[in-house]
């Protein structure tokens, strides 16, 4: 009977937990019911703003890089023989591209950092990979204002950098007679030309960013006059886009003709749903891509494995974010006077009580966006919001427990409190110049 207990013990107390949290349920709570409301309102909208022009095509972004980017160039750049100056950029600014999470990061810290790249740069590349990304900065630009998306991409960049650099300085010794004993990695043929490989990228790359291109708030003269032609810029560089496509991936001339003239005729009939033709191209290039073989057809089951891993997660976060603390300017589960007392205003004591907190969660890629939406709607300064920007995509407790695993205990417990202690300095000091 003991050893019964034992094994069904633990799945008996989540049962009988479950149990009496469902018949615990406040369902005549105005609170509560208005709270569940405020979750797919939220969801609602960002399903409308956001998931067509910012998510999916970042979705197809992630699984070109898992195709199209050869390991061997990765590890050239971020290997031991690499020049410091470089393995550090390339490593920095990584996030821009991948979108990933603290977990989803891992594997690819621990394929690197096993073969061969020095702590330095593979620390940077742990840190950037799921600090920042470019749907990232769009969306927290847009969602939460220009200052705070600027200071990510400032603070996840120098960060990366100064905490990799920090932990080289600290393991130098270690490191050194690691390189040493590392064998010097074989060159990898490249499948193509390096610049059409950037140029493939910046297609992509231009086309989410000017899809999203989102107009002023002080009318400023350039900034809206690409606004008010973003549709015409997408559509050029969605034509370019069909070009390499053809001519450097081959595929057929005649798919992207067709995803185009499904393009042109949605528009054309419904001139006011911009979101809907995006769609119907997103659409018509996943289709083609999942009938294909090779490497269109191994794009596709790349962004499609992104996509099963991200969406029911981000999607989820958005609710749960709505549930617990709402939308700006109303009230969640969670009352906003607890919000503030935490971490309200711009001190000290609440960007070290975010940064922290943020460390210890985990926010699947891009979760941290709505929750931190719903936070300052409660009462969150900016201060502390920017250290949570800057500590929470980047560090989870799933994340560290397999961190320890790969490099010890030690190296993850200093890589942790310097996340910690310059995402508090930095949103602290960030509080004060933007209160």
């Amino acid at each position: 009977m003991s050893a019964d207990w034992k094994s069904e013990g633990k799945p008996l107390l989540i049962l009988a937990a479950i149990f009496a949290a469902c018949y615990a349920l406040p369902t005549d709570s105005a609170r509560f019911q208005g709270a569940i409301m405020e979750g797919l309102h939220l969801v609602k909208w960002y399903a409308q703003e956001h998931m067509a022009l910012c998510v999916v095509p970042a979705l197809f972004i992630a699984g070109a890089i898992g195709v199209f980017v050869s390991q061997g160039a990765v590890m050239r750049y971020l290997g031991p023989g690499a020049n410091r100056f470089v393995a550090y950029g390339v490593a920095s600014v990584s996030g821009s591209v991948l979108a990933v999470c603290s977990c989803t990061v891992l594997p690819l810290f621990a394929g690197i950092y096993k073969r061969g790249a020095g702590l330095g740069p593979a620390a940077a590349f742990l840190y950037a990979g799921p600090a920042i990304n470019v749907l990232a900065i769009i969306l927290t630009a847009r969602i939460l204002g220009m200052e705070l998306g600027l200071a990510r991409v400032v603070g996840a960049v120098g960060f990366s950098i100064v905490v990799g650099a920090i932990m080289h300085l600290i393991y130098r010794r270690e490191e050194a007679t690691r390189a040493a004993a590392t064998p010097p990695a074989a060159e990898a043929e490249e499948g193509r030309p390096l610049g059409q490989t950037i140029a493939f990228f910046a297609a992509m790359i231009a086309i989410l960013v000017f899809a999203n291109w989102a107009p002023s708030k002080a009318s400023v003269g350039w900034w809206d006059a690409i606004h008010n032609a973003k549709w015409w810029i997408t559509s050029g560089l969605s034509v370019v886009f069909g070009v390499m496509l053809v001519r450097w991936y081959g595929m057929a001339w005649w798919k992207p003709t067709l995803i185009g003239a499904g393009v042109l005729i949605t528009a054309l009939v419904l001139p006011d749903l911009h979101e809907l033709a995006f769609s119907i191209g997103t659409i018509g290039l996943g289709f083609f891509a999942s009938r294909s073989d090779g490497e269109m057809g191994d794009w596709f089951d790349q962004t499609w494995g992104f996509t099963k891993q991200i969406v029911p997660l981000l999607l989820g976060g958005v609710l749960v974010a709505g549930i617990l603390l709402g939308r700006p300017g109303h009230e969640g589960l969670i009352p906003s006077a607890w919000i503030s007392a935490a971490v309200g205003g711009n001190g000290l004591l609440a960007a070290f009580i975010s940064s922290l907190a943020g460390a210890f969660m985990y926010f699947a890629t891009l979760t941290e966006i709505p929750i931190l939406q719903g936070l300052m709607g409660s009462g969150m300064g900016k201060g502390p919001a920017l250290a949570l920007l800057l500590a929470g995509p980047a560090l989870s407790l799933p994340s560290m427990l397999v961190l320890r695993s790969i490099m010890g205990t030690q190296k993850t417990v200093v890589f942790v409190s310097l996340v910690v202690v310059m995402a508090t300095l930095t949103g602290w000091f960030f509080g004060l110049l933007f209160p």
